[in-house]
């Protein structure tokens, strides 16, 4: 699998201030990359940034080496983001919110397809709750389900560790790693301490530039 997302020269301002400038980003198949910072240094910025929903910088991104305005399409359908918040509907079951996500990735809808995937993130038994009734992790764990649902090459991820359980946190982890290595890449942030792999890459955020440490 071919993947190569770069930024050059990536700066954005945000309140008068510099969140980073001058960044440049060679992101290739094979890595977890985790973008590290203080709050306020501008993680979840770049996340959006790089995933296309922030146009608001200055600098260049380029998709498998062509620019990205040119490659937007196929860098699109070659993407799966997950936000910081867990993006599922309180009044839909998990079954329907994950056939509400095959319907928006133009995927045919597919329930064995989406039991797997909530299999996957332990929640059998809870397919037909009202998401509005489950927990705080379990909700998130829905939202992850769509790791298995929806097969792209390159995750980004904001915070997928928030409120789910040590074994959920040791599955993810064991889950970005298959994925690494079988050729996707994973941007990630998040305020748990990843295992080093090799597959670990560290970028660090801080006012007036980045520092880049590999495990």
């Amino acid at each position: 699998m071919s993947l190569s997302l770069q930024a050059r020269k990536l700066a954005c301002e945000r309140d008068d201030r510099w969140l980073f400038e001058d960044l440049d980003l060679d992101i290739r198949a094979g890595e977890i990359v985790r973008i590290e910072g203080p709050n306020g240094s501008g993680k979840t910025t770049l996340l959006k940034i790089l995933s296309g929903q922030l146009a608001d910088y200055q600098g260049e991104l380029y998709w498998n080496g062509t620019p990205m305005r040119e490659a937007r399409q196929a860098f699109l359908e070659s993407l799966l983001y997950l936000g910081h918040a867990p993006g599922v509907k309180a009044a839909l079951t998990p079954l329907e919110n994950l056939a509400w996500y095959q319907a928006l990735a133009g995927s045919r809808s597919n329930e064995a397809a989406r039991l797997a995937a909530l299999e996957s993130v332990g929640l059998v038994g809870f397919e037909d709750v009202p998401a509005g009734q489950l927990s705080a992790g379990q909700q998130r764990r829905v939202a992850l389900a769509r790791l298995e649902l929806t097969p792209r090459p390159l995750w980004v991820l904001d915070e997928p560790f928030t409120a789910i359980d040590r074994d959920g946190v040791a599955a993810l982890e064991e889950r970005l790693v298959i994925h690494a290595r079988a050729g996707g890449c994973v941007l990630v942030t998040t305020h748990h301490e990843l295992r080093d792999t090799a597959e670990l890459r560290r970028i660090r955020l801080g006012r007036g530039g980045q520092q880049h440490a590999r495990h």
